[in-house]
């Protein structure tokens, strides 16, 4: 057996407790409470709910675009860039992110991948011996549910994709689907498709809303992203208030994924607690991907972020929590398990 010590954020209230966790065969055994001398801080590793990650190939190329210029298919300077690279550049670029994303804590993203069989292969491929584990949303054919966790589709302005849901529910996949993120006019349309989850929400209405908590349909926000393209605000309190919200950093192109980086920027520019931002770069991510994470209690996976309390950074924090959300950085992270 294993074990960590320090300060464990434990449950889904991220309960600060002084001990150890005991860790079997990558599962935990037991969380005590025990005096220890450790300065860690012990937390759930994250899940980044929403990532582009062919857009690798391509960072900072959209500066100063807005969102049909930068991202909107087919003839966005993201589409052209991912159309002209080759398969190597592609996966050498997607697996140096996922490193990196992994060093910043990240144990799994839901991936939305381009380019149908090809694109989700590719990202098989990348992430192959690697310990962090992408969630692949395939797109384009229907085919792609054969080597993808789920389908990814773009918006329901964008195509009718009625069979591609069929399909989905078919083989007991997610189907998932941006919606409002330019304007609100695909959000009943993508709703209507019974949605795994929904992407964005930047102008959700009480009506859209209404329908949210009558169809229990959780929603990954962006905040950053939203930001650089100049698309809006999601009212993520009001999100709260309706549904399961989880985070994430979505173009790779736009911003480093770093779910530290959005944890600040959220809590500081939306109306929500520390503890709600943790839980959506944590606990609400492997929710709505059925993934055995995001929380540490015994019995669950032992995928855990332990940050260095005592570095330069973090010495003299007096809440956790509040620390991790708001100041923590990938130079105080010490290990990634899981």
């Amino acid at each position: 057996m294993d074990e960590v010590a320090g300060t464990i954020l434990t449950g889904e209230e991220f309960e600060p407790t002084r001990g150890r966790v005991v860790i079997d065969d990558g599962q935990i055994e037991a969380i005590e409470e025990t005096t220890t001398d450790s300065q860690q801080i012990v937390l759930p590793a994250f899940v980044n709910a929403h990532t582009h990650l062919g857009d690798s190939v391509a960072k900072e190329a959209a500066v100063g675009m807005g969102l049909e210029e930068a991202v909107v298919p087919p003839n966005s300077r993201k589409h052209r860039r991912l159309a002209a690279a080759d398969r190597e550049e592609l996966v050498t670029a997607m697996r140096r992110t996922l490193q990196f994303m992994h060093q910043t804590g990240t144990i799994s993203a839901l991936d939305f991948r381009e380019f149908g069989v090809d694109g989700a292969t590719a990202l098989r491929e990348a992430s192959n011996g690697l310990a962090i584990d992408p969630f692949i949303l395939g797109s384009d054919e229907i085919a792609v549910l054969d080597v993808a966790d789920g389908f990814g589709a773009s918006g329901a302005n964008d195509d009718d994709f009625t069979e591609e849901r069929a399909a989905a529910r078919k083989h007991g996949k997610p189907f998932a689907i941006h919606a409002g993120e330019p304007n609100p006019s695909d959000i009943h349309p993508a709703l209507d498709l019974d949605p795994a989850w929904l992407v964005h929400m930047v102008h959700a209405q009480q009506d859209h809303l209404d329908r949210v908590t009558e169809q229990s349909v959780p929603i990954v926000v962006c905040p950053r992203a939203n930001n650089v393209l100049d698309v809006g605000k999601a009212n993520i309190r009001q999100l709260l208030d309706h549904t399961t919200v989880a985070l994430g950093t979505d173009n790779v192109m736009l911003n480093q994924p770093s779910m530290f980086r959005e944890m600040e920027y959220t809590a500081k520019h939306f109306d929500v607690t520390d503890h709600e931002v943790l839980r959506m770069a944590t606990t609400a991510g492997a929710e709505i991907a059925g993934l055995d994470c995001g929380v540490i209690e015994p019995g669950r996976r032992a995928a855990l972020v332990v940050l260095d309390g005592d570095s330069h950074n973090l010495t003299g924090t007096e809440n956790p929590v509040s620390a991790v959300v708001r100041r923590a950085t990938a130079l105080d992270v010490e290990t990634v398990l899981g």
